[in-house]
């Protein structure tokens, strides 16, 4: 097979995969030795791999509420009414703030998506 201009071999190719691995599943540094992990970010970085980048002169609290969310309910969860959101925040392990938020749905409505819940909140994402 022509691999092109490429400068790695196919065995190392394959080796590079294995090592990458460990950190693609867990989504954290694998190495036992600090030094090999890529250098923390700093103060002043924008918050790109803890949420969405809010847009500018916007607060972005809709977005990184919609963020948490979608995280810990996925997309099995609906459609669901308040009872299964918070179950299933609860048994996900939310943080008490996330279930607290989800307490103030309304009981009366069903969700379909994690933009209804946001809305049903009373925060609506910026265009």
């Amino acid at each position: 097979m022509q691999r092109g201009s490429n400068r790695v071999s196919v065995r190392r190719d394959d080796e590079m995969k294995h090592e990458l691995q460990g950190l693609i599943r867990s989504g954290h540094p694998t190495r036992v030795e600090e030094w090999h992990d890529p250098e923390p970010a700093a103060d002043d970085d924008p918050p790109v791999m803890t949420g969405p980048v809010p847009a500018r002169g916007t607060g972005g609290e809709a977005e990184a509420l919609r963020f948490e969310f979608a995280r810990r309910l996925g997309r099995t969860t609906f459609p669901a009414d308040r009872g299964t959101v918070l179950r299933t925040l609860r048994e996900r392990h939310t943080p008490d703030r996330l279930i607290a938020r989800a307490e103030e749905l309304p009981s009366d409505r069903t969700y379909h998506t994690v933009g209804e819940v946001v809305s049903a909140l009373g925060l609506h994402p910026e265009a």
